[in-house]
């Protein structure tokens, strides 16, 4: 397309049919006032600070927990289970010493990057109840956080089934004549009654579980002071040979089958953290607790691997899961703490389950969210475990999860690479508003995500793409109910970032982009009935790609009430996908205001191409009009004058006439087509929105010019690829053939900048319809 200049010059010779001029007229121009507002004083600031408490999703009112029951104890206890019992020995015996060290090195690796970048978002947050589900949805909003909270939520339930069938074997292994579902009923029980109590007893009760765990190794390190070492880092195999197990009949193994093994004794570090709504300072305890109990932990599992492989023979630990009982000073005192982990991990899960649920409900994520989201006097979420209750009793019920055991893996894997991308995020997006207390480095969240990812495909692939499934299932549900959530997200950092970065990319392109083009409207509103009296035809102008920015003229000196006019229409074009925005300018006259928007418009990124105006009412109107006709001349924005027949309307919405003036002589097609490409655009805009029929349409009364203005029309449709678009061509002069035209329900003529607007009202009750009156901006091409 040419320049602006350019399509000017050809307006005489080549627009769209156009309305003949006027004379201009000026209009005055005022300057609002502003005035400053008084800072709060000391005490108000303290008012502010405690209002500033996490109550989105609270859990009770006495923070009564800190780091060491909190968050240490679980965390410490939940990663010293079943795994580090009854098959670190197995571990070391497929991998080696140097193997199995390398896998837990692996396996915590990961899970440390995991619990930095909580803990990094933790102290940038005011965590309420939920622990990762509350981190997500603070930083990646409730659609997110729901979608990972509910299979979350449903893994940590399900999880306490499969901690109570572990603690069933060891349990049988001293008593096998006791009935497996009796075993299980009463353990349920046991749990049930502790955490349905209070959370404080459940950290009391584990308190006496860590002492047995405790006890535990005080047996094994008795052992390997009185000579259970037998075998020198000589005489031990640094690199094992994979030989399996006994349920493949030691067909075989993989470093990587062994990781999947062992992977799932490191996903506990969640256990503190899902105390959050009820500790003392969860900035503070949720980093150090959780660190602590890691660091612990890993020390834990590598003197364990040391003292088996120094202890028994590579048969014996590839063979028997109860390597370590057999070799410890006091078997039953491994034994009472195999019983121990199984119980200590089941009571943190069901505790910690419970408050997912409650946070969620809080949120209305979930069915029955008000019933969900209640305390008990005490500050405890006892609904929320009675339905938790009934899902653990009913998976008992069932008496084999052997199945779903790794979907239960798969969502906590996805539950830490979304807490790691959360971080991630935060780092790239370099906010101001992220300013953790703890700073990790960007490499640390990336590598979590990415080994949280890893993990999940290497121990099962086809189960990762199920609990990816399942995630996304429950976003696209959750996004469709619109939830309204009780803070600010990062998601829009995360998108003004993105539309940063395109705008930038998009000035490094040259200047003209015709094929690029969208409508783009800028609508002036002086009252919100001018708005709602052409919304639907602003909506169909601008549906499905374009944008709308309202721009509200108040003139009484009254921009808040114009504002609250405008916003629920605002959003109403939002709610039909129309990108819409609204400011209001408070200015002494329509034109001045005008003139002021367009010119502060001028940098946007979605800068307006086209203003909307409704016919004028007074004649002092029309000299304004003539203003910013001229006024969008000079900003090469486009003009779009929208006036409507009285009684017809826009009638049926099926056939849409665009006029284009008379050529002769010169018929000859080019992409330099003048004030014509953005009435053609109008019309097959408005026809694709409404599914009605197109036509282009001239008058030429010279017989001898006739032919070759058909011709013109025709290549016209054919360029610009306006398919069923029909070409008429009047043979009587313009002012005669308005008469006798086929009937539309909307014409659209050419514009002139100093319109005459009787003319326009003419026109209107010659066609009895609807009609617009547009006015290139140079920028659009009906051609590209």
């Amino acid at each position: 397309m040419p320049n602006s200049d350019d399509a000017r010059s050809a307006d005489n010779s080549s627009s769209a049919e156009e309305a003949p001029a006027a004379p201009e007229a000026s209009s005055d121009e005022a300057t609002p006032a502003a005035e400053g507002e008084e800072r709060p004083d000391a005490d108000t600031t303290a008012e502010m600070d405690e209002s500033l408490q996490p109550s989105d999703a609270p859990i009770s009112s006495q923070k009564q927990f800190g780091t060491f029951g909190g968050v240490f104890t679980p965390t410490l206890l939940t990663i010293l289970g079943v795994i580090m019992f009854l098959r670190e020995g197995w571990i070391i015996g497929n991998a080696g010493l140097l193997g199995g060290l390398l896998i837990i090195t692996l396996g915590f690796g990961i899970t440390l990057c995991t619990a930095l970048a909580m803990s990094s978002i933790t102290t940038n947050i005011r965590i309420g109840a939920g622990g990762a589900y509350a981190v997500i949805t603070q930083s990646l909003g409730l659609e997110v956080g729901g979608s990972v909270g509910i299979p979350r939520y449903l893994s940590q339930a399900l999880a306490v089934t499969m901690y109570i069938f572990g603690f069933r074997e060891g349990w049988l292994y001293v008593f096998p004549d006791h009935p497996a579902i009796l075993v299980d009923i009463g353990t349920f029980a046991a749990l049930y009654a502790i955490a349905y109590i209070s959370a404080d007893f459940a950290i009391r009760v584990q308190y006496l579980i860590m002492a047995i765990i405790v006890g535990s190794f005080i047996s094994i390190g008795i052992a390997a002071g009185t000579g259970s070492m037998e075998y020198s880092f000589q005489e031990i195999q640094l690199w094992g040979d994979f030989v399996g197990s006994p349920e493949n009949d030691f067909e075989g193994s993989s470093f990587w089958i062994v990781f999947a093994v062992f992977f799932p004794a490191t996903t506990g570090i969640m256990a503190g953290a899902n105390m959050s709504g009820d500790l003392k300072d969860p900035k503070r305890s949720i980093p150090v607790g959780t660190l602590a109990a890691i660091g612990v932990s890993f020390l834990i599992y590598v003197l364990l691997a040391i003292w088996l492989a120094r202890s028994a023979t590579t048969e014996e630990m590839v063979s028997n899961y109860y390597v370590m009982m057999d070799e410890a000073f006091w078997p039953p005192a491994v034994l009472a703490g195999l019983l121990g982990a199984t119980f200590s991990s089941a009571l943190a899960s069901l505790v910690g389950a419970g408050r997912i649920l409650q946070a969620m409900g809080a949120h209305r994520v979930v069915p029955g969210s008000d019933w969900l989201s209640e305390l008990a006097p005490d500050g405890e979420p006892r609904h929320a475990m009675i339905v938790t209750g009934a899902l653990i009793f009913g998976s008992l019920m069932v008496r084999d999860l052997n199945a779903i055991a790794p979907l239960i893996t798969m969502f906590f894997l996805v539950t830490y690479a979304m807490i790691c991308a959360a971080v991630l995020i935060e780092q790239s997006l370099d906010l101001v508003s992220f300013r953790p207390r703890l700073r990790i480095p960007l490499w640390v969240s990336f590598v979590g995500l990415v080994g949280s990812l890893l993990a999940m495909f290497i121990i099962n692939p086809t189960i990762s793409f199920v609990s990816l499934a399942v995630t996304l299932g429950f976003y696209v549900i959750l996004a469709r109910r619109q939830l309204d959530a009780p803070f600010e997200d990062v998601r829009s950092g995360m998108f003004v970032a993105l539309a940063e970065w395109a705008a930038k990319k998009v000035t490094e392109l040259p200047t003209m982009q015709e094929r690029a083009w969208k409508p783009n409207l800028l609508v002036p509103v002086e009252q919100a009935s001018d708005l709602r009296g052409a919304f639907l035809t602003i909506q169909d102008l601008t549906h499905p790609q374009g944008s709308v920015k309202i721009v509200g003229l108040s003139s009484n000196g009254e921009p808040d009430r114009l504002a609250q006019q405008i916003d629920p229409l605002t959003h109403s074009f939002r709610d039909r996908g129309i990108f819409a925005s609204a400011t209001v300018i408070d200015a002494g006259g329509f034109a001045d205001g005008m003139r002021a928007g367009m010119q502060a418009l001028r940098g946007a990124f979605f800068r307006p191409n086209i203003i909307f105006l409704r016919m004028p009412d007074t004649s002092e109107r029309e000299a304004d009009y003539t203003h910013v006709i001229q006024e969008a001349d000079r900003e090469e924005v486009g003009t779009l004058l929208y006036a409507p027949h009285p009684r017809a309307a826009l009638g049926q919405r099926q056939t849409i006439n665009v006029w284009i003036k008379d050529r002769s002589p010169d018929w000859r097609l080019s992409m330099q087509i003048g004030n014509l490409d953005l009435a053609l655009l109008t019309g097959y805009k408005l026809s694709e929105n409404w599914d009605a029929k197109l036509r282009v349409v001239t008058a030429v009364p010279d017989p001898d010019e006739q032919e070759k203005a058909r011709d013109f029309l025709e290549k016209l449709i054919d360029l610009g690829r306006f398919e069923g678009t029909e070409a008429v061509v009047g043979t009587r002069p313009f002012t005669e053939y308005i008469h006798d035209a086929p009937q539309a329900d909307l014409n659209i003529f050419g514009l002139q900048p100093e319109p005459n607007f009787d003319t326009i009202r003419d026109l209107v009750n010659t066609t009895d319809s609807t009609c617009m009156f547009v006015r290139d901006s140079g920028r659009e091409s009906a051609l590209a």
